[in-house]
């Protein structure tokens, strides 16, 4: 079974997020697609991120009526600070049975290099890559690539940013959200100062 592994802090997961990871699991060979939400790095300022449970409850939420997309807190066992590399090496671990691969934006990937043992992740795992509209100024060196498949899928231009400043100024920001996902941040009064 091949899984794409969709990682990000999801502070909150929109239906950009669901775009993606749902596209990737219909239109590549990937046969599951696990959101992998990203603790708080302890070393940093915890600004408006939510804390690890509740964003998990979040893509729990959202992700429920997908049989291809599943939550996963993996990383929040892990020490912190945390590198792709070792969560790739625990859940290789943990579930032998399974090829583990990276879904990234186009953006991530042109600094890629600069990640730690970069070199060894391509060596174990491919990359999905999906599009984002930015400024090009250099190719990444990665372009031919054997390992890395660029994925045609659509570019969104939601971003959690966005859904966290329109909560806090009152916009009706529930059509870029699951129901499941704005009844839970609604209730919880998420966001609002």
């Amino acid at each position: 079974m091949k899984i794409g592994l969709y990682f990000g802090t999801f502070n909150p997961i929109h239906v950009g997020h669901l775009i993606i990871a749902n596209y990737m699991a219909e239109n590549t060979d990937l046969d599951e697609i696990w959101m992998v939400v990203t603790p708080h790095n302890p070393f940093k300022k915890k600004s408006s991120l939510l804390e690890n449970h509740h964003r998990f409850e979040l893509v729990y939420r959202a992700t429920e009526n997908y049989t291809k997309i599943k939550p996963s807190d993996i990383e929040f066992k892990l020490p912190q600070p945390n590198y792709t590399i070792h969560t790739l090496a625990h859940i290789s671990d943990k579930y032998p049975e399974k090829e583990f691969c990276l879904i990234m934006g186009e953006d991530n990937l042109k600094t890629f290099h600069k990640w730690k043992n970069f070199e060894t992740i391509l060596e174990h795992h491919r990359i999905y890559v999906y599009p984002r509209i930015a400024e090009i100024t250099k190719e990444h060196p990665f372009k031919n690539h054997p390992k890395i498949h660029k994925v045609n899928a659509p570019i969104v231009q939601i971003s959690s940013t966005m859904i966290r400043k329109g909560i806090q100024q009152k916009k009706n920001i529930q059509p870029l959200l699951t129901k499941e996902v704005w009844s839970y941040i609604d209730e919880m009064n998420f966001y609002r100062k």
